[in-house]
């Protein structure tokens, strides 16, 4: 079974979101929006699939990298959600919430030996 197929996002706290995507976008020439950036791509092996990675800002008091005490968070794209949430649960793997699901895509929460939260996520399209 395909497990990770690339990196859908990364995530980190800072003091000020707003002037922190505005400093990239000065210095760095980032196409922020009010999410961070969306970094499109083609996937290699069949051009025809567009994908995109985020890169995204968060305040430092956000709750959603928790119980990581962690200030980044990684994102994984996915493929088969389902079946890879059954095999993690099988071998062990500590599953921190229930699939959700959303027009753009399918996200659970899992924590790695050393309690980093790690999002995965599998693409609507």
């Amino acid at each position: 079974m395909k497990k990770v197929t690339g990196i859908g996002g990364i995530f980190f706290k800072c003091d000020d979101p707003k002037k922190m995507t505005d400093w990239y976008a000065q210095n760095l020439g980032l196409p922020v929006s009010e999410y961070g950036v969306m970094f499109q791509w083609r996937d290699a092996e069949d051009t025809s699939k567009e994908g995109t990675t985020v890169w995204s800002p968060f305040k430092n008091d956000t709750k959603y990298f928790e119980p990581s005490k962690k200030d980044f968070m990684i994102n994984y794209r996915v493929e088969n959600i389902e079946a890879l949430v059954q095999q993690l649960k099988a071998d062990g793997v500590t599953v921190l919430d229930e699939i959700a699901v959303y027009d753009y895509g399918k996200f659970v929460h899992i924590l790695d030996p050393e309690g980093n939260s790690i999002e995965l996520w599998e693409d609507a399209g």
